[in-house]
């Protein structure tokens, strides 16, 4: 059974004097941050265990028996994608200390078409590889993909195909984004920026890619980034319509359990007490 205490156990609350970590926005890590990023992922591409990347990206859908399919289509999509990024950011700081996930802000105005930021598509980092430009599919997650029916079939390194299908599927415009930080309401705010999440995922693996499958998405280097720009959002949004501890989730919610995180939804609903926040996009604004 694919399962660790270690890598999935329950959310330590940060001791009040200890500083927050701040996630940062891709596009603006110095060159030091980037390369603690990609030091980061490179050690635990590195690794098979329950240490390693292969391990968590396999959460996320195969190979089996751990499965987000509780998680999509659900009022939990954000608490057990937050425990998600939480634990996988606890690994990565297992090999470098100091290291935050960033996010990718892959918001767009009319008219532009965007693009993978240039820290994730570069093939090489000086004379290696690039950590967050692709990664090795556990190969049972292969094989077991292969099983299915109908058979999902992809590369055993993960690919992408960006704006291959962008008529049908265009990255969120700044305005969508801003009408779905307006929503009052949880289940309304959640339902509609899974929607635009589901949007990038097809917009960046395209026909064939990895991200494109969920069984497969959390492979690509660039899940993580997508999902920290996820997890942003609510952020904001409970910045913004949000007080008291249950963080704007619904009390019928609040204790439910996230498996396999050894945490309930309400452990989810302060970031701080996770031991993080976001900085700022630019020095003069947030959004």
């Amino acid at each position: 059974m694919r399962e660790s205490h270690i890598a999935t156990g329950a959310a330590s609350p940060r001791h009040p004097a200890s500083p927050l970590k701040h996630r940062r926005s891709v596009g603006l890590l110095t060159a030091d941050q980037l390369r603690q990023l990609r030091n980061a992922f490179a050690s635990a591409q590195r690794i098979s265990d329950d240490r390693g990347y292969r391990y968590f990206a396999g959460i996320h859908g195969l190979p089996l028996p751990m499965s987000c399919s509780n998680a999509h289509g659900t009022p939990y999509f954000l608490p057990w994608h937050r425990a998600y990024l939480y634990f996988f950011e606890l690994a990565l700081q297992r090999f470098v200390p100091d290291v935050t996930l960033a996010w990718w802000d892959w918001r767009v105005e009319p008219g532009d078409a965007g693009e993978i930021p240039r820290a994730f598509a570069d093939e090489k980092d000086g004379r290696r590889a690039n950590p967050l430009y692709s990664a090795e599919v556990d190969p049972l997650a292969l094989e077991q993909g292969r099983r299915q029916r109908p058979p999902l079939r992809v590369a055993d390194r993960t690919e992408r195909f960006p704006g291959q299908l962008k008529r049908q599927f265009p990255l969120p415009t700044v305005q969508e984004v801003k009408d779905v930080l307006a929503l009052g309401d949880f289940m309304d705010f959640t339902q509609s920026l899974e929607q635009l999440h589901n949007r990038v995922h097809v917009w960046v693996g395209g026909s064939r890619g990895h991200m494109s499958q969920i069984p497969f998405a959390a492979f690509d280097p660039i899940f993580w980034a997508h999902h920290t720009m996820i997890d942003r959002i609510w952020r904001l949004w409970q910045r913004d319509h949000a007080g008291g501890a249950a963080g704007g989730l619904p009390a019928s919610l609040l204790d439910e359990a996230l498996p396999p995180f050894r945490m309930t939804v309400r452990q989810t609903a302060d970031v701080k007490l996770l031991g993080y926040d976001y900085a700022a996009a630019t020095a003069s604004q947030e959004v």
